[in-house]
């Protein structure tokens, strides 16, 4: 057996050296639904712990709402289990277009086509509608799975500084002589929380005939006057000729992605793009249940308007209280700690406080760049908020960071 223990050390050595470096990632299990107040066994095999949830995707508060899951269960019961099967031969069920109808109605585009997950939207989406006479410029901080699919496709790839649009302006006349030239961005940045600079975009996309792309996966439902993303925000609906988002997060939590846009590309996508081809479709259960999400948040913003006070409680708690956050507006808001160690062992005290949150380190962010990113949902209300803001106060005053700048505390803790 190839296997043999000399093969077997590399791998033991390499772990052991991130469990002594403090590093070593470990799930929490989580023995009840997702929600605002969640029971997590940590470590493995400990007591069960009630904990306030501040790191989850769950900005609407959908993930266990009764609607929604009553609707899956009717899913469950009228469409089956599974589909067993990819979406072109019997892959395809009535409530599939429905769905597909709602996200094209709600995100203000042409056509929609479902995905499995938003990161095989990514990865399918550029080599179905790009070849190598095109070119790809991508925002230099966009998510890992734009990286991969961009990696798919055989378009020249560029990229252009962080929200840098004089940047973006010279590599598009860099490029003036491709076929197409597609603008990469996300719209919200799920690591720091800024949003895209879409009006900018698009007006230099307009002016150097280019498309633009955004994974909208940390807005749809709950970014805009009316949560239908960051293109409503920055006032380009009908804009956007691609977007790409996920039924992951806000819109109910489970999974599921999609390609949203301009007709044309996303027949592109329904006759070319790989996981779309070649990967079972999503279930019954999981379709059933976001058309009951999308027929929630398309009657009513009061979720939605709700996150946005929880956001600005927690961003005006946090940076009062004397913690480094991330300048923004949206419910992602990392509090920073540069050092990967003390970002472990932040989270570790806030666990025995109640709060459930993770520390990010390299190479989820940059080197220097450790974090406990907080993302606060609908579902919060404010007992949970109070009490999670005291807790970070506390463990912030433990480890003597409060009111620090980034100096003292690399200075103390090292990056």
């Amino acid at each position: 057996m190839a296997f043999n223990d000399s093969i077997r050390g590399i791998y033991q050595k390499e772990l052991g050296d991130i469990r002594s470096a403090g590093i070593f990632k470990e799930e929490r299990i989580i023995c009840s639904p997702q929600d605002s107040d969640i029971d997590v066994q940590f470590p493995a095999g400990a007591e069960q712990k009630r904990v306030i949830n501040m790191c989850a995707n769950n900005y609407l508060g959908l993930s266990s709402h009764p609607d929604v899951v009553e609707a899956a269960r009717k899913g469950l019961d009228h469409r089956g289990y599974g589909m067993s099967s990819v979406r072109f031969i019997c892959g395809t069920q009535d409530i599939h277009k429905e769905l597909e109808g709602k996200l094209t109605a709600f995100l203000g585009t042409e056509d929609t086509i479902l995905f499995p997950s938003c990161m095989d939207a990514n990865a399918g989406v550029f080599e179905a509608v790009l070849n190598e006479q095109d070119v790809m410029i991508s925002d230099r901080l966009v998510h890992a799975s734009i990286v991969d699919g961009m990696r798919l496709c055989k378009a020249q790839q560029d990229t252009f500084k962080h929200s840098d649009m004089g940047h973006l302006e010279e590599k598009l006349q860099l490029h003036a002589s491709a076929r197409v030239k597609l603008i990469i961005t996300d719209g919200s940045f799920s690591m720091d929380g800024d949003l895209a600079k879409l009006d900018q975009i698009v007006a230099l996309a307009e002016q150097y005939n280019a498309l633009v792309f955004v994974d909208d996966s940390h807005a749809s439902g709950f970014i805009g006057r009316t949560g239908r993303g960051t293109h409503e925000h920055c006032g380009v609906l009908g804009k956007i000729d691609i977007i790409t988002t996920t039924l992951g997060k806000a819109l109910g939590g489970a999974s599921g992605g999609c390609v949203s846009g301009r007709r044309e590309l996303v027949e592109m996508c329904r006759q070319k793009a790989r996981p779309y081809l070649f990967s079972n479709t999503i279930p019954p259960v999981v379709v059933s249940g976001a058309n009951a999400v999308l027929d929630i948040i398309s009657k009513t913003t009061e979720r939605r308007d709700k996150l946005e006070r929880n956001t600005a409680f927690w961003r005006k708690g946090l940076t009062e209280a004397g913690l480094i956050i991330k300048d923004g507006e949206t419910p992602i808001v990392p509090v920073m700690l540069f050092n990967a160690k003390l970002s472990q062992d932040f989270a570790k005290e806030l666990y025995q406080e109640g709060i459930y949150a993770v520390g990010f380190f390299f190479p989820v962010v940059a080197k220097g760049q450790a974090r406990i990113r907080t993302q606060l949902s609908a579902a919060h209300d404010q007992h949970h908020l109070d009490k999670a803001l005291a807790a970070f106060t506390k463990v912030g005053k433990k480890f003597e960071i409060l009111h620090k700048t980034k100096q003292e505390i690399i200075e103390r803790f090292g990056m």
